[in-house]
């Protein structure tokens, strides 16, 4: 693999630019607990500001993603084909080996500023989350943020991460003078589940702790409930108490979204389902025999649950707290992102 140059331990590697689309990168492996077996891969990219592809049908044109790769591990995640693109592998290599855009502030301040940016909605979060582990070392968020602010562009954020509290004063400065969206992901409240099928995550009840506390700052915050895991999440008493312990948290919305598997993380789900559930393995793949989605008579079935439960415990179940024109639902077969350069 072209990877193997990578591998330093404390000290500085020079991996191949031109693989990331940048000018330097610079390959460090931090040897501490938090980052046990990671290996930050930190590059000066020449775009940050990526045009979603029209093929996708997402509801959003532009995103902004400062990380590749992620340390919260999910194993279903979506965005692990997008690590085949680097000539990384999408399964352990996902979770371990993450791309850091040490300038994105920086670039995304003079790209914002230029004369053809239209000051068009910027979504975060949609591909890998960035509030993972990482934005703590390198806390490229408050720049992005304040830049945004500066400009008064409209975004919004996508997370797992309670990290994002650590911005929230830089979150209302940028509420008064843009529109701004926040959606927690919270896809289920059972502990155990969570503890295997996300394991880099913080706990579902502390990711709701993000939404209450938002809310009490006059940031209302909408919980995108994904994913809804088939035969482990979606009994009757498992959605109720999980759109309960939303309604508690005081989301705005809830939106579900059935579990999809597209190629990279279909493999590693597999996997893990039949290292954990091996009893199921076959039902999933009579459920997703015919592409990456689930059925659509089971995703509606999911979807009426919700909103049923949703309007019971009086909470509007059309969105994510977002604009609706920018709800970050992945759509099928989305490429990689092209980048625009603003001159």
């Amino acid at each position: 693999m072209r990877w193997e140059n990578l591998t330093e331990s404390e000290e500085h590697g020079r991996a191949d630019a031109a693989l990331f689309g940048a000018d330097t990168v610079t390959s460090r492996t931090i040897d501490t607990p938090e980052f046990a077996g990671v290996t930050f891969h930190e590059i000066r990219a020449r775009s940050i500001i990526n045009r979603v592809p029209a093929v996708s049908r997402m509801s959003f044109q532009w995103t902004v993603n400062p990380y590749r790769g992620c340390t919260h591990a999910c194993v279903y995640c979506f965005a692990r084909k997008t690590h085949s693109y680097l000539d990384l592998d999408t399964g352990l290599g996902f979770d371990s080996q993450i791309v850091v855009k040490v300038n994105a502030p920086e670039l995304l301040r003079r790209q914002l500023g230029s004369r053809r940016w239209q000051g068009e909605h910027i979504a975060m979060g949609t591909n890998v989350d960035c509030y993972q582990r990482a934005e703590g070392r390198y806390r490229l968020m408050p720049g992005i943020i304040g830049a945004l602010t500066e400009h008064a562009n409209p975004f919004s954020i996508l997370t797992k991460g309670t990290l994002i509290l650590r911005d929230l004063d830089l979150l209302k400065r940028a509420h008064a003078v843009t529109d701004v969206g926040i959606s927690v992901s919270v896809g289920f409240t059972d502990p155990d589940l969570w503890r295997t099928v996300e394991p880099g995550t913080p706990a579902p009840e502390r990711r709701l702790d993000v939404v209450r506390t938002l809310s009490e700052h006059g940031i209302g915050c909408g919980v995108l409930m994904a994913p809804v895991i088939p035969f482990l999440s979606d009994e009757p008493a498992q959605l109720r108490a999980t759109v309960r312990a939303i309604a508690a948290a005081g989301a705005t919305s809830v939106t579900p979204l059935v579990l999809h598997l597209r190629p990279g993380a279909r493999e590693w789900f597999m996997s893990w389902l039949d290292q954990h559930h091996p009893y199921l393995v076959r039902r999933y793949e009579r459920l997703y025999a015919d592409g990456s989605y689930a059925p659509k008579w089971y995703q509606r079935r999911i979807t009426r649950q919700v909103h049923e439960l949703a309007r019971e415990y009086g909470i509007g179940p059309a969105d994510t707290g977002m604009p609706r024109r920018i709800t970050p639902v992945p759509e099928p077969d989305v490429q990689e992102p092209t980048q625009l350069t603003l001159i």
